[in-house]
């Protein structure tokens, strides 16, 4: 057993205490799966872990789940669940940087989440954005307004930030307009738990977070910080 299986393993072993061996028994093919893709260097350990206790999560509240679930022929997703007749998407962003956005962070965490929001949550009737309690998800705040309340400006700065990152294929205006969050699932490998918070809670509470740290850049336009927008829009 390679580390990642053991990770996994010991993981899916602290789901079984917390949640009952049925909803554990139920993650086997999930772990077998994304040993496969780790095999393929396609998955790394970090964002596995929390796939995992994320589809216990739901599981446990009576979901189907899958991980690493294709959308399409370009688009797969972290969490696909269906109760139902109603499905659920969750992305799970860690905070991850790449070292050749070191000197952009914020701006290009920012456009990540932006972009997720308005790719995936058209492919089902909710989506979500998982991370740990560690990460500040930068939440833009023009997600936090339903789509016949956003203004043309609103969606054209989110627009301008995304093109920066992602022209292959570019985040459509139509695609920001018409996308919706519809919860933050802060998820704790440590103690393998799922808290739910509505968009705005998560931002009102990340929002006094990062003005304590003085994150100026955690907004978008919306009070009460407008950092990430200086020297992006004309």
């Amino acid at each position: 057993m390679n580390k990642f299986e053991e990770d996994l393993s010991r993981t899916i072993a602290r789901i079984g205490e917390r949640y009952g061996k049925d909803v554990a028994c139920k993650l086997e093919g999930m772990y077998k799966k994304l040993c496969r893709l780790y095999e393929a260097n396609m998955v790394k350990i970090n964002h596995s872990v929390m796939e995992i206790v994320c589809a216990a999560d739901l599981i446990a509240k009576g979901y189907e789940v899958d991980v690493e679930y294709r959308l399409n022929e370009i688009l797969t997703c972290d969490v696909y669940g269906v109760k139902g007749d109603g499905d659920l998407i969750i992305e799970i962003e860690t905070g991850f940087v790449p070292p050749e956005h070191a000197l952009d962070p914020n701006t290009y965490l920012f456009a990540r989440v932006a972009s997720k929001i308005a790719r995936y949550s058209a492919f089902a009737k909710k989506f979500g954005i998982g991370t740990p309690p560690h990460n500040i998800v930068k939440v833009p705040y023009v997600f936090l307004k339903p789509p016949r309340d956003r203004g043309e400006e609103d969606v054209l700065r989110i627009k301008r930030i995304c093109d920066l990152y992602y022209t292959k294929p570019p985040i459509s205006f139509e695609e920001i307009l018409n996308a919706r969050l519809y919860m933050l699932y802060v998820i704790d490998v440590e103690s393998v738990t799922v808290n739910e918070l509505s968009p705005q809670e998560y931002y009102e509470i990340m929002s006094h977070i990062a003005k304590i740290t003085n994150a100026s850049s955690f907004g978008d336009g919306g009070p009460p910080y407008q950092g990430i927008l200086r020297g992006l829009t004309p």
